[in-house]
């Protein structure tokens, strides 16, 4: 009787931790199939690495990204003892008839406002002043049918490539 007892209660275990598994499989498939912006930086011909256009892509192929909000965060200006800032991109253009939203595979582009931090007049060779810099990209957005939670989502860190000429953003520091 006892045997068959204990049979039963690690049979109600096996059960109760497979059911557990379960759950735990479909939450982690369903996190992973949620939206997820991708950056880049526009080429840039000329002018100022802070005056650049980036571009923010829903790289899912199945949920809009809705209520999206996009911020720029200057991390870092080497020697500039200047705190991480966060500041509201300006310029976001989504495709024709959104407002705030990006369907999958679509594109909008926006600028960071990193000349003001600096204070730096619009013609200003300002090269010099951030060389070393180092940038991200911060969304925040709807989750797919549950609007009322926000997800936020952090972008690979860009740098400062002032071998190129122009100096321009890159995803990954050369040299």
């Amino acid at each position: 009787m006892m045997a068959h007892s204990g049979a039963q209660s690690l049979q109600s275990l096996i059960v109760f931790l497979a059911v557990l598994v379960v759950i735990a499989g479909v939450g982690i498939g369903a996190w992973s199939m949620r939206p997820v912006p991708s950056y880049a930086s526009v080429e840039q011909k000329a002018g100022s690495p802070f005056d650049a256009t980036f571009t923010a892509e829903n790289t899912s192929p199945w949920f809009p990204m809705k209520g999206l909000k996009l911020n720029c965060v200057l991390d870092h200006v080497r020697a500039s003892g200047r705190e991480p800032t966060l500041i509201e991109a300006t310029d976001v253009r989504f495709p024709a008839g959104a407002v705030d939203e990006l369907k999958p595979g679509e594109i909008a582009t926006f600028r960071c406002p990193f000349r003001a931090l600096f204070g730096l007049p619009p013609l200003a060779e300002d090269y010099s002043t951030a060389h070393r810099a180092q940038i991200y990209f911060r969304a925040t957005y709807e989750l797919p049918f549950i609007g009322t939670i926000r997800l936020s989502d952090n972008s690979v860190p860009y740098f400062l490539n002032t071998r190129l000429l122009p100096p321009r953003w890159t995803s990954k520091p050369e040299g």
